[in-house]
């Protein structure tokens, strides 16, 4: 495993586990597994619905709890319900989250922002952040708060590094995390002949040497899958290491576009639509 430290002093794993899409059975297995198998880190989120099992996934581990990182984000439609914070921590069936972000720029994330805080001084939170927010957003966070968010997770992979909003990260000392680390399983990217020539190289998979870009970049990816072969692929980067003409070759295929595209209609969707175990 790789390791970040981010501006509070936090060791947070560079490659993490995402469990968007998966519940009951299936996450609880695939949690435990990925934590023997490279990962050192959990991603999940109140909207994923599936916290509790998620929680159950890092006790069938079997690893004590300062061994393995989690993280999760507060859903928009909880950022002015008191106690939402506290209620992930029982979702979880945890003391503490070691990373939480706000979910989306929707509603009222000054305010939700500001439970963060809260949480963060009590000690409920080792680390606290956003997700998805333009830098006008994000800078408006930055003028108001009292603690500067450690982690922002945005879109990123070799099509679209993160160009919106890198540099002023950076500036920062913001660090980033990737959601759609492999283009959201974009075929076209694993294609690539740029990627399979590396691939074929290294003796490594297109997914694998994506990975390792990330790292190389200063990112730090969250990938997800529900096969326990690709899981494990995936956990294996740490055994080889990209060199400067390869990443300039990598940095040749920016199309300089999201996947993702952000739209008045989406925004809505995120702000209105709840977890499901709202009422």
């Amino acid at each position: 495993m790789e390791y970040t430290t981010l501006h509070n002093g936090a060791k947070m794993p560079m490659l993490g586990y995402g469990t968007i899409g998966q519940e009951g059975g299936q996450i609880i297995e695939n949690v435990a597994f990925a934590l023997h198998n490279g990962y050192g880190l959990i991603d999940t989120a109140n909207r994923y619905g599936n916290e509790v099992e998620v929680g159950r996934g890092l006790k069938k581990s079997g690893l004590a709890r300062e061994e393995y990182f989690l993280e999760t984000k507060l859903g928009p439609t909880l950022y002015s319900k008191d106690g939402a914070v506290e209620d992930t921590l029982k979702r979880l069936d945890t003391d503490y989250v070691d990373l939480m972000l706000l979910h989306h720029p929707v509603n009222d994330y000054l305010h939700a922002y500001k439970m963060l805080e809260k949480a963060y001084r009590e000690g409920k939170l080792r680390a606290i952040g956003v997700s998805n927010f333009p830098v006008e957003k994000l800078r408006e966070v930055l003028e108001q708060c009292e603690i500067r968010p450690m982690v922002m997770q945005v879109e990123c992979h070799p099509y679209y590094p993160a160009e919106q909003v890198r540099a002023f990260c950076e500036e920062q000392g913001i660090r980033l995390q990737c959601w759609y680390p492999l283009g959201h399983g974009s075929t076209d990217l694993l294609n690539n002949p740029v990627l399979v020539g590396l691939a074929q190289m290294y003796g490594k998979s297109a997914a694998q040497i994506v990975l390792r870009w990330h790292l190389q970049m200063g990112f730090c990816p969250v990938p997800g899958s529900s096969s326990k072969e690709h899981i494990r692929e995936n956990g294996q980067i740490f055994d080889f290491a990209l060199t400067a003409g390869d990443m300039e070759r990598i940095a040749g295929i920016n199309r300089h576009a999201p996947i993702y595209q952000v739209t008045s209609e989406s925004l809505q969707r995120l702000a209105t639509t709840k977890c499901n175990f709202e009422a």
